[in-house]
């Protein structure tokens, strides 16, 4: 059956409507708006601040004093340690340890030394006895360095009476490392018949040299 004309040109047109609308139809992409949250440079928690002023910090750091003493290990004379007779010129004689380095300071003067610890020895003419008055002033007045008075007293040896000085002071500097040492001093002054000998036994701070000392000061005794 043929449609009329008209009929046929009105549906024509309608068809090529409805293929334009297919043709040129675009869906819309769907848009998210999303908001970022900044974060905060304190930590991962936004609500967290920071300071808007940077404080400064000061550091104070104190350095070594290059005057104080060296502390250093204790020293202590080895428990069998022998000791031999020293004769002094002086009309004594004294008993030192054996092997340590001999030092002839002086015609009046004589020292013997291992390590930190020496035993001194000295002597000289002198019209009367020292008292602790005596000895206090002299060992004060002596300007040894680092000087710290501890004791003055008179003890009892097996050659009499002695008058006992006990001081702390630094050693004389290195003559490398130019380092000075703190040391614990026991002075013994003995007396007889116009001679004044006098023991210095030192060692290093903290040694314990009681027995070897009491050996040296108890083997003091006079010749002439």
């Amino acid at each position: 059956m043929t449609r009329p004309p008209i009929l046929a040109a009105v549906a024509l047109a309608a068809a090529l409507t409805t293929a334009a609308c297919g043709t040129n139809s675009t869906a819309a992409p769907a848009t998210t708006s999303t908001t970022a949250t900044p974060r905060s440079s304190a930590g991962s928690d936004p609500t967290a601040t920071s300071p808007t002023t940077n404080q400064p910090v000061t550091t104070t750091v104190s350095g070594p004093d290059p005057n104080a003493p060296e502390i250093v290990a204790p020293g202590d004379i080895p428990d069998n340690q022998a000791f031999v007779a020293y004769q002094a010129a002086g009309g004594f004689s004294v008993k030192v340890p054996e092997g340590w380095a001999r030092s002839d300071i002086a015609a009046e003067h004589v020292s013997f030394s291992d390590k930190y610890n020496t035993v001194d020895i000295t002597w000289k003419a002198a019209s009367a006895a020292p008292t602790e008055t005596s000895v206090q002033a002299a060992v004060t007045g002596a300007g040894l360095p680092g000087f710290t008075l501890t004791k003055v007293s008179t003890v009892q040896r097996t050659a009499g009476a002695a008058v006992l000085a006990t001081y702390q002071r630094t050693s004389e500097p290195n003559a490398v490392t130019g380092k000075r040492v703190a040391l614990e001093v026991e002075q013994y002054e003995f007396w007889k018949n116009g001679t004044s000998a006098i023991l210095t036994l030192s060692g290093a701070k903290g040694a314990d040299n009681v027995d070897p000392w009491k050996i040296v000061t108890d083997g003091f005794g006079w010749t002439q």
